[in-house]
């Protein structure tokens, strides 16, 4: 069967095309802007890939066409698939009606940390000699992969997504995914371009609390008051709490934060020394540890598993140390997710911490965020903001931070400024959710070059 997926460079249709081919089918796609890691991933897949979204690239006519939600009305491809009649669904459902059904689904859902959390879950099942299925929306390094089918019979964690599903299919990705574990990390405002508030997201978290059955598990942050709301507005499913007293939780046992002493409720489960950083690293680590204890990993194996877990792809990913200065890739695109990074790496550094920072997402770029923007950054030293299309202005958001900020509207322009303040012993952190312009391969050929 050839398959031919329209959008497939985002980080979960990349997934999805990993897991057709898999399946013993062709593949190929279309997308106007595939940038690493999920570019290499294909190619190394033998996966082709289209530039841009020409119709005669659907032509002889796929057997099918998985359509991801970045598709519109207007597109080329979408009107010629739609003119001639091609069969098509959108990427949730295809993953739900072809992987999903009859696994036991492990479903991460939450504003931050889906992707680390779920490679920890993959990578512990991994570990411990398990074949699981999975899809994350990134590459773990542990797993090599960003999407697997692993065996038939054994559990399949996914990435659970609250975006919108296709242009056609307006629900969130995730109420497809019919999980009999639902792992929610936290609840916050985003995506300002599809939900008009904190209580739309909310219901759309309830609808996927609805479809978790009575003999499934919830594991439920107990620190996040959103959470607690949503679960108020009915739960069916017996619920384990990690960030609480009374559940799975954790004490710092070091001041560098990579040694950590696991708790559940008053129980000492262990010591983990790990190379991760950061209180919310620590926090997902504990969701993870819940999720596979109710899957038959206990927490001595789960423990042993993250004390060697590498970490994901555009993570707080060390890309290089040109001159002394540590190169770090981040995925970072919301002010929460911005100072937990920044917070992580405060007081570890040699020098000081620089913050590089393309805001990109709709959210982002609207300035729905501009009010705690600032705020987020105040454990770097030195912040300088890509500008270009921005609907405010980068010096009034950051007017009061210790500092100021750089802006500049062209990625050259932000390489020369960063380049002439940094210096041995600096930390550079470049957080986007995008590929930034390749900002972080030319940065360092920049900094090699001058130093």
């Amino acid at each position: 069967m050839h398959v031919h997926i329209l959008g497939i460079g985002g980080t979960f249709m990349a997934g999805v095309a990993m897991l057709a081919r898999a399946a013993g089918h062709r593949v190929t796609g279309s997308d106007a802007n595939v940038y690493p890691p999920m570019s290499t991933q294909l190619a190394e897949a033998g996966i082709a890939v289209c530039q841009g979204y020409d119709p005669a690239d659907l032509c002889p006519h796929p057997d099918q066409v998985i359509i991801g939600n970045a598709m519109s009305r207007g597109n080329a491809c979408v009107e010629y698939v739609l003119d001639a009649g091609l069969a098509y669904v959108s990427g949730p459902q295809w993953l739900a009606e072809n992987v999903l059904a009859g696994r036991h689904v492990i479903a991460v859902a939450g504003t931050h940390g889906k992707t680390t959390t779920t490679s920890m879950i993959a990578h512990a099942l991994t570990h411990s000699g398990r074949r699981p299925g999975f899809l994350i929306g990134g590459i773990a390094q542990d797993l090599g992969v960003s999407a697997a089918l692993g065996d038939a019979d054994e559990v399949f964690v996914v990435e659970a997504d609250e975006y919108d599903t296709a242009f056609f299919d307006k629900r969130s990705k995730f109420v497809h995914y019919r999980p009999r574990m639902l792992v929610l990390n936290n609840l916050e405002f985003d995506h300002a371009d599809i939900f008009d508030d904190l209580a739309a997201i909310q219901r759309q978290v309830h609808h996927l609390i609805r479809t978790v059955p009575a003999a499934g598990q919830l594991v439920v942050n107990g620190a996040e008051p959103a959470l607690a709301d949503v679960l108020a507005q009915g739960c069916w499913t017996p619920v384990t709490e990690f960030n609480s007293a009374s559940g799975w939780h954790s004490q710092q046992a070091s001041a560098d934060g990579q040694h950590w002493t696991l708790v559940r409720g008053a129980q000492t489960l262990g010591e983990l020394e790990w190379r991760q950083r950061g209180a919310h690293n620590i926090a997902n680590a504990c969701a993870a540890l819940a999720a596979l204890d109710a899957v038959g990993v206990a927490p001595g194996e789960g423990l042993a598993a993250l004390s060697v877990f590498r970490g994901v792809k555009r993570r707080l990913e060390l890309r290089g140390t040109p001159g002394g200065i540590a190169v770090f890739d981040d995925f970072a695109h919301h002010p929460t997710a911005i100072a937990a990074t920044l917070d992580g790496l405060a007081g570890a550094t040699a020098g000081r911490l620089v913050a590089v920072f393309e805001p990109r997402s709709n959210t982002m770029r609207a300035g729905v965020h501009a009010a705690t923007l600032a705020a987020s950054f105040a454990s770097a030293d030195r912040v300088f903001v890509y500008a270009d299309g921005l609907d405010w202005s980068p010096e009034t958001v950051f007017a009061e931070h210790k500092t100021g900020v750089a802006s500049a509207t062209d990625i050259e322009t932000l390489i020369d400024d960063i380049a002439a303040v940094v210096q041995a012993g600096d930390t550079i952190v470049i957080m986007s959710n995008g590929g930034f312009g390749g900002i972080h391969e030319r940065l360092i050929a920049r900094l090699e070059q001058a130093l």
